[in-house]
């Protein structure tokens, strides 16, 4: 079964302990993937509470195509956290691992959050459109003080790798899981935890 550990608390903190607490229930588990989601972001994010995250992983190329897309769709990039990679061996290096703040394109920038969420929703979906056949462009998440972490391996191998003991990053609602795949082919949006936008009626 898949490992699973969530955790709140009223300080921030690194999601290094999700990682160890994952690593205390490793029996069994085959290290096939980690997925870790934050939310109620501190660090670097603190201030940038209300602008939109857009979480993923992506080539040269891919970047180039997404950075092309935003700007013709009127975001404006204010803020990129990357992670300090390390090299581990058994974990396959991608080229770009990044969540990126963006400050919604001008016509949005009054409406109302209804507006901006359908607008965040059709951008991730058409993001990952772009890259889907060749992986250029994989996106998890986009949306305001959430951000969203995944890749194929162990996770404490995978919390050396992206540095997370020495990390900026730090948040009050981290949920991680380590991934034990069963029934198909590895695959990084099958990896727990989903984003979902939650609709209120």
């Amino acid at each position: 079964m898949c490992r699973l550990s969530a955790i709140t608390s009223s300080e921030y903190f690194s999601p290094i302990e999700n990682v160890l607490a994952l690593e205390t229930m490793k029996e069994g588990h085959d290290g096939s993937g980690m997925g870790i989601l934050m939310k109620d972001l501190g660090g670097e994010f603190e201030e940038l509470k209300d602008y939109p995250v857009l979480s993923g992983i992506c080539s040269e190329s891919g970047l180039l195509a997404l950075n092309n897309y935003m700007e013709n769709q009127g975001f404006q990039l204010k803020h990129v956290w990357t992670p300090s990679i390390h090299n581990v061996i058994g974990i396959q290096r991608r080229e770009h691992y990044f969540a990126r703040v963006y400050q919604y394109p001008r016509s949005y920038l009054d409406g109302p959050m209804s507006e901006k969420e359908d607008l965040l929703m059709k951008t991730r979906l058409e993001l990952r459109k772009m890259g889907e056949v060749d992986e250029s462009i994989i996106v998890f998440s986009f949306y305001p003080d959430i951000i969203t972490i995944k890749e194929v391996g162990d996770p404490l191998q995978l919390g050396e790798f992206f540095g997370l003991g020495d990390s900026t990053l730090k948040a009050k609602i981290i949920f991680a899981q380590g991934r034990q795949n069963t029934n198909y082919a590895i695959n990084l949006y099958a990896c727990h935890p989903f984003f979902c936008r939650v609709f209120q009626l």
